[in-house]
């Protein structure tokens, strides 16, 4: 590359004259060997490197002067030569970062290699990331830091609950994850950062709110979701696994439901009671679907929205629930006007709350707080109170390990209570 040798110094370079059109004119300095400025017909000039790595000529841009000084300029190109020393080649690590892929890009191959291929909860990765982490979808991997990461996790645990948090810090985590499997060469922005502590959720309808739960839910107008949710009840199956439950499925001589692949990744075998055998014949013998709970738009498809019904539900029952209380009756009957609960329960239940906060008063617990998943744990809770042992409990749940069956062990108190009963006896005879 042919140059001319100069001082560069502010002055120097300022005033250097320009090229014919179309053409360039290089400069080395005098200074600091390697270290070049081109100078081009339109005014632009700019520092480079120009160093032979690996035994070919590579040219490694600085800036644009007046941009950066001269003195900066320097200063760059001693590191940049220092690394090139040590055996690092810039060129081809900023290379790397121009072809480093996107997120978005990441997460369409996490998708499609391994979250649709591997993992029932695929569908969750696609909603959550796509809810949650769309801003990153244009950045490339290397420019997400762990920083971000931390105040994302406290965000969505401020706004949405630690539960939505940790699991949204475990889908970030997992993807980077596989991009280190394929050959990214980063550093997980996810690693170190720790959950937010947890408690085992123990929920389940008690025997007191049973009996609302069932009023209500035999009041449902939709009768697909009225028998998925009494399938719920009485299996404890998981309510995806229900959802998607298949005639073929089921063993009408052995009375079985045999679901043939589950979270754990084992087959399970259901047996079906009386009640649960009358739902599924009833519904078997007008089914033109292979689906048990089809769509109604569409018969090759299962049902698959069941939170709105379902919070319709339990608001029925809260309502019923409450007209057992003394203060709030009054209330209620003030506003339900004569017509019943089942046909207004989303009106009459945001009415009933704004009339209470208008009259000060407080209102009992609602139980709005039980969740779908909450009705397979109240099967194992029920077997539990009534005294059947865990590994019954676990093998009727399918549980492949005691361990998630441990949570009913502290459900039946009867024994307990028995116990203390005769040692408080004891000590005041």
């Amino acid at each position: 590359m042919p140059a001319k040798v100069i001082n560069f110094t502010k002055a120097c370079l300022t005033n250097l004259p320009l090229p014919e059109a179309g053409k360039r004119k290089y400069y080395k300095d005098t200074q600091l060997k390697g270290l070049i400025l081109d100078v081009r017909s339109n005014g632009s000039k700019s520092f480079y490197i120009y160093k032979k790595i690996s035994g070919k000529p590579e040219r490694l841009f600085l800036g644009i002067f007046p941009e950066i000084t001269i003195e900066n300029a320097r200063k760059k190109a001693k590191i940049k030569i220092g690394e090139i020393a040590q055996g690092k080649n810039p060129q081809e690590e900023a290379r790397q970062v121009r072809n480093e892929m996107s997120f978005e890009q990441l997460f369409d191959q996490y998708m499609k290699r391994y979250s649709k291929v591997h993992k029932k909860s695929w569908r969750y990765d696609e909603r959550e990331v796509n809810r949650f982490l769309a801003h990153w979808f244009k950045r490339r991997l290397s420019d997400i830091k762990r920083v971000e990461v931390q105040r994302l996790h406290e965000k969505i645990y401020a706004e949405s609950g630690l539960y939505q948090a940790n699991r949204l810090l475990e889908r970030i985590r997992a993807i980077f994850n596989k991009a280190l499997e394929w050959g990214w060469e980063g550093t997980n922005p996810a690693i170190g950062i720790k959950k937010y502590k947890e408690k085992s959720r123990d929920r389940f309808i008690q025997p007191v709110e049973m009996p609302f739960i069932i009023r209500s839910l035999n009041e449902e107008t939709n009768e697909t979701v009225k028998d998925y949710l009494w399938i719920l009840l009485l299996t404890g199956a998981r309510k995806t696994n229900t959802l998607m439950m298949r005639w073929e499925q089921i063993n009408w001589e052995r009375n079985e439901w045999r679901i043939p692949d589950t979270k754990n990744g084992e087959p399970v075998t259901v047996p079906l009671i009386e009640r649960a055998l009358e739902i599924l014949k009833r519904r078997e013998m007008t089914s033109q679907s292979p689906w048990v709970f089809p769509q109604e738009a569409d018969n090759e498809k299962h049902f698959v929205n069941t939170k709105r019904a379902w919070r319709r539900t339990l608001e029925r029952a809260t309502l019923y629930l409450w007209q057992q209380n003394e203060r709030i009756a009054p209330l209620l009957e003030k506003l339900e006007c004569n017509v019943p609960v089942f046909l207004l329960s989303e009106i009459l239940f945001k009415a009933v709350i704004k009339r209470a906060e208008k009259e000060k008063i407080p209102l009992p617990a609602s139980l709005l707080d039980i969740r779908l998943h909450d009705i397979r744990r109240t099967f194992g809770s029920y077997q539990a109170l009534t005294g059947a042992s865990l590994q019954v409990i676990g093998k009727s749940l399918g549980h492949k390990s005691t361990q998630a069956t441990q949570i009913y062990a502290r459900l039946n108190l009867d024994a307990v209570r028995a116990s203390i009963e005769k040692a408080t006896g004891a000590m005041f005879d």
